[in-house]
């Protein structure tokens, strides 16, 4: 057996180690092989570097810029992933949040404070501590917070709490633009809408979303429910529109919206005795069909 000469020339020194070395090497089959080259040690060579050399001057600034604009890049993300991708995103980024909420009510539970139960606890107390208010740290929130919970829970109840949802070819229709009819930016509200008194449209062409005078109210027949009667009321804006705030900021009127109306001719006092201004109250009907709006006062 020759390495690297030809059959008539001697091998040296150097070529016989070689021959050795290889030759005493064990025949491994294909599977051995790969799992020997993945159990090898690869060896963290940056961390390493850094233990010997140190961060570069602007390493935690960078990073900290770069995590900041996470927040920024996940959103880009959410915004333009589509069909399955999308899917799997949202899906993923909502058992992170809830995973995140839980962990911060576990945190805030086991920093409330709550006054000891009456039942007695083992061992005497001292005559000096029996009339001291003591406190203990609990791991469940406080019966004051739950109360804080409810009382806000019960304020903001209201007559519809669940409303069918309005696509967006049902409430715009493509208005067509241009010489020849191709541009279709523009959109004409289909529903009823409330424009204020101080409202100037936009010049034509820049005009993106258009309200038809036709549609604008201004005035809606609220029930007092305690009091059984109704009073035609001027409305003062739209507050919350269930579809999303893009129709709430263009004062689109439907089923469940929130709107606020002129109180003052009712005569309704707050405790310290001045006159409410304005109330708020959820629209029950669909004001497009009936060409009214109807509404539930909020008290």
């Amino acid at each position: 057996l020759h390495v690297g000469t030809s059959p008539k020339q001697k091998p040296s020194t150097l070529e016989c180690r070689k021959l050795g070395f290889l030759l005493s090497l064990p025949v491994l089959s294909r599977g051995e092989v790969k799992s020997s080259y993945s159990a090898m040690p690869q060896g963290d060579y940056i961390e390493l570097h850094r233990k010997r050399h140190g961060y570069r001057h602007d390493h935690f600034e960078r990073k900290r810029k770069k995590e900041a604009r996470e927040v920024h890049k996940r959103s880009q993300i959410a915004q333009k992933a589509l069909g399955i991708k999308g899917k799997m995103f949202a899906k993923k980024r909502y058992a992170e949040k809830a995973q995140m909420k839980r962990t911060l009510a576990m945190h805030e539970e086991s920093s409330t404070r709550r006054k000891v139960d009456d039942d007695v606890h083992e061992g005497a107390v001292p005559a000096y501590l029996l009339d001291r208010e003591t406190t203990t740290r609990a791991k469940v929130l406080s019966n004051t917070i739950k109360q804080k919970r409810k009382e806000k829970a019960g304020k903001w109840e209201v007559p519809l709490p669940k409303v069918r949802p309005v696509a967006e070819d049902e409430m715009f229709r493509v208005i067509r633009s241009g010489k020849r009819k191709t541009k279709q930016w523009k959109r004409m509200v289909t529903k009823v809408t409330f424009v204020g008194p101080g409202f100037t449209r936009k010049p034509p062409k820049y005009e993106r979303f258009i309200r038809p005078t036709g549609l604008r109210f201004n005035k809606a027949h609220v029930t007092h429910p305690e009091l059984k009667c109704t009073f035609n009321l001027e409305m003062i804006g739209v507050k919350k529109n269930p579809n999303g705030p893009m129709y709430t900021s263009l004062g689109v009127v439907t089923k469940g919206t929130i709107i606020e109306v002129n109180v003052s001719e009712l005569g309704l006092v707050t405790p310290a005795g001045k006159v409410v201004w304005g109330k708020y109250a959820q629209v029950t009907n669909n004001p497009e069909n009936d060409g009214c709006i109807n509404a539930v006062l909020l008290v």
